[in-house]
């Protein structure tokens, strides 16, 4: 399984629309969505049309319209949204659960690369399932304090200047002072920050 831009793009404007809804933002318009990640703002809306089809986000129109959750972020799973982006999580039809495909294989019951392959599926789709949109938002939070950045969508967000206001632009700053992008280790991940040291 491979997320696409599709589906990234879905997925951070999610986080976004939940990070907006904990700091007390009823609305987020897209243009303020595509800023905040800089991401393309015609493929953004067609990214949140998507998503308000599916019923992940209300929209409401005219001059101080815009876009919200549809419904809580800890009943939107990570899974659900790659579903609905990308299609199935399994890295070969044989093994999918949703949208099964006959292989080339001619024994599917004793073909190894199906069992390697289903093991794959299943650690995909556990970590995928198991984890929310709330879960991220709170990891994403916890971050941005530890760092003492300002909170996307705030009224400190608001008065802060562009180069702090915007997280894609102040993480580029950064990455460019450091002399590059930083690796990531497995205390990175959102994981890590809910349960601490973890086996997968």
């Amino acid at each position: 399984m491979k997320l696409s831009k599709k589906g990234e793009y879905a997925l951070r404007s999610l986080i976004n629309l939940g990070i907006a809804a904990e700091v007390g933002r009823r609305l987020v318009q897209v243009t303020e969505l595509a800023e905040s990640e800089q991401l393309p703002i015609k493929f953004l809306e067609q990214i949140m049309q998507a998503l308000k089809e599916a019923g992940l986000v209300m929209s409401v129109r005219g001059k101080f319209g815009g876009y919200r959750l549809a419904k809580p972020a800890r009943k939107i799973t990570i899974g659900e949204v790659v579903r609905l982006i990308d299609g199935p999580l399994a890295p070969i039809g044989c093994v999918s659960q949703s949208a099964y495909e006959k292989c080339t294989c001619p024994d599917e019951v004793h073909c190894g690369l199906r069992m390697l392959m289903l093991d794959v599926r299943n650690a995909i789709a556990g970590i995928l399932d198991r984890y929310t949109l709330a879960d991220v938002v709170e990891v994403t939070l916890r971050k941005l304090r530890r760092d003492n950045l300002p909170l996307p969508f705030s009224p400190e967000a608001e008065a802060a200047p562009a180069s702090v206001r915007v997280p894609a632009g102040h993480a580029r700053k950064l990455a460019r002072s450091s002399g590059g992008r930083r690796r990531l280790d497995e205390t990175d991940g959102v994981i890590h920050q809910l349960l601490g040291d973890y086996i997968i």
